[in-house]
Order: structure tokens, then sequence, then C-alpha cells
């Protein structure tokens, strides 16, 4: 579906633009603000945003930009202050939550700074903090309530002629995100930001439900929110990417689950072969199959890969076999292979 152009920083949103991939630091310590952004940079992190829980930190996003490459994202709670002290040093993009913020007046003047320094603001509208006039109209925490509610925070900014805008409406519930995100694709052509929030230590909440939401070609920009450290966060958004085949990021490897026809060790090699190539940028798809079944035929696509064989296991390219080779040399092998290709 196609939305809106944002700029923040030096990345497009919307439109035709790749999903950018984000995350939030965790740190209070300005150089190690830098030093995890930076990480998170290398890992695979495109947009990164910070807690501005007060003046300091706001007035420190001038020597983080400094130091930094990617978009730097002011998020904001309460005190329409702090947003307005991270614009003037340097932010490259606003989050707030109108409902927490206050009175017209504090939102537009949020506003006006960020038109004169040409910066988006993303609405941020979350299931815990919907408004009670909504949940009374529909009856508690509803997908309608919460798309109502980033229209009517658009309808406020629009009043005020602002029209960078990014949405996003978070939840816990995983079909309730789903059901808010496909009513608000339908109502609005501003560029969505995909996140389930408050998703645990575990991975499979965002992963089904982000994966949910880009499947029907929604969303433009992604956030995975896990209680662990935020490198994590870049892993499972990339996979989730690659997985729809929306972006590509090195190579893809496919292998089978093994069962009683597994004549080698698949779990050890696969995971050998994974962590030997994970510096290897080249994008082509890699078969780590457990036998003959699963092996040069169904995997015939795969660039290159191995089908097990009785403590050996067969190498091949594009389903033609190439040679045979004995279980304790075949994860060398391959990784010799797959860096001649």
């Amino acid at each position: 579906m196609s939305t809106k152009v944002i700029q923040i920083g030096n990345i497009k949103i919307g439109g035709e633009n790749k999903i950018a991939i984000q995350s939030m630091t965790n740190k209070k310590n300005v150089n190690d603000i830098i030093a995890q952004i930076n990480l998170l940079e290398s890992a695979g992190c495109e947009i990164i945003r910070c807690a501005v829980p007060n003046f300091e930190m706001a007035q420190a996003f001038k020597i983080i930009k400094s130091r930094i490459k990617i978009p730097l994202v002011a998020d904001i709670h309460f005190d329409y202050r702090l947003a307005i002290e991270a614009i003037k040093n340097g932010a490259d993009k606003i989050r707030i939550n109108p409902g927490n913020i206050g009175s017209r007046e504090k939102i537009k003047a949020v506003l006006d700074y960020a038109k004169q320094y040409k910066i988006p603001v993303r609405i941020g509208v979350n299931s815990g903090s919907l408004e009670k006039s909504l949940i009374e109209k529909y009856n508690g925490v509803t997908a309608q309530g919460l798309a109502q509610s980033a229209l009517n925070h658009v309808k406020l900014f629009n009043d005020y002629d602002f029209d960078d805008i990014v949405l996003s409406v978070k939840s816990s519930s995983v079909p309730l995100s789903i059901e808010a995100y496909k009513i608000l694709s339908c109502q609005t052509n501003y560029p969505l930001h995909i996140g389930i929030t408050e998703a645990g230590i575990d991975p499979i909440k965002s992963a089904v439900g982000i994966g949910a939401i880009l499947s029907m070609g929604i969303g433009d920009t992604i956030r995975v929110s896990l209680t662990d450290e935020p490198v994590k966060e870049i892993e499972c958004a990339k996979k989730i990417l690659s997985a729809l085949e929306l972006r590509n990021f090195g190579i893809e490897f496919v292998s089978c689950p093994t069962c009683a026809r597994t004549q080698i060790d698949l779990i050890k090699i696969a995971n050998q072969v994974k962590d030997k190539c994970k510096n290897i940028d080249k994008k082509i798809k890699v078969a780590i199959m457990g036998c003959a079944v699963n092996g040069p035929g169904e995997a015939k696509d795969a660039d290159i890969g191995i089908a097990g064989g009785i403590k050996t296991g067969l190498l091949f390219k594009k389903g033609v076999i190439i040679k045979k080779v004995r279980e304790d040399e075949l994860v060398d092998e391959l990784v010799r292979q797959i860096n001649l290709l």
C-alpha cells in the first residue's frame, strides 16, 4: 500500500522505500549510548530512538548526533518542553503520544519547532494509554479505538498545518495490533511504524504480529520490542523481513528439521556452517539437508548445499551433485565452496 514519503535524517520511509529497521537504546551515560548506537548500526539498525526523560538528555542529543551516522529519534512523554529541546539539539524525528503531552497549545508548540527544523513527528498510540472517551465509546480498548485515536491526533496536527507524520498503534495483543493497523491503513496514507509493544523476552509475539501486518502490505518501518539486548531486536527484525522476502540480508539458509532418516549430526553441522558464514555478505541460498529425500531435489533452487548420507554428505549446486564429502570435513568444505561462489 503506497504511503506518503517521510524524510528522517538520511533515511526515507514510505512510498517505495525499503522497510527500515529501528531499535531503542537502554543506556543512560552518553558515551555508553553512543557506543550502543554504533554497535546497533553495525548489526543493521537504520533508525535509533532514545528516551528523553530530562533536559540533560535532550541537550545531550547534540553530542550524540555528532558521533553517530544513523537518524536519531527523541522519545518524549509528558513534558512538551523536552521535545522542543531535543529538536533544538539535533533530533531527526520526535515520537510523542499526544494523549499524555497535555493541552493543544503544548502540542502546537512542539509542531511549530518541528516545522521550523523540518523534522517529522510520530504519533505513537498505545493500548495502555488510550483516551477514556474512546474506551467508553468502543466498550473497552479496541482496534477501532486505537485507530480512531491516531486519526484524531492526525486531524489536530493537520489543523496546525503539520503533515510530516508517522503513525503507530501498538498493543501487547497480537490480534488487536493486527486489526488496528488494518483499520488505520485503510483510512490514511501516512507511513506506519509497526511493532508489538511489551512483547516480552520471547521474539515470537513480535515475529507473528509484525510478520502478519507486513504480509498484508502494511508497514514502512519496524521495531521489534524485546526484554533483551537491543541488538537481538535487530537480528529478529532482519529475520522477519528476510522470511517475508521483503529484504535480503546476505546468505539465506534453508535446512530440514531432521528425522530418523538422518545419518549425520545435522543440527551441529547447520549451526557450525551458519556461525562460520555470519560475516559472508553474499546474496545466495545455502541448503543444509539431512538426507537424499530432502536433498538435491527438494533444495534444487539453492545455490549450494549438502545432503546427508551415512557419515557423509553430498555436495550439490543448483540440484546437481558435485561430490561426496566425509562428515568430519563437511563443514569446512561447504564453507570453502560458499566462499568460491
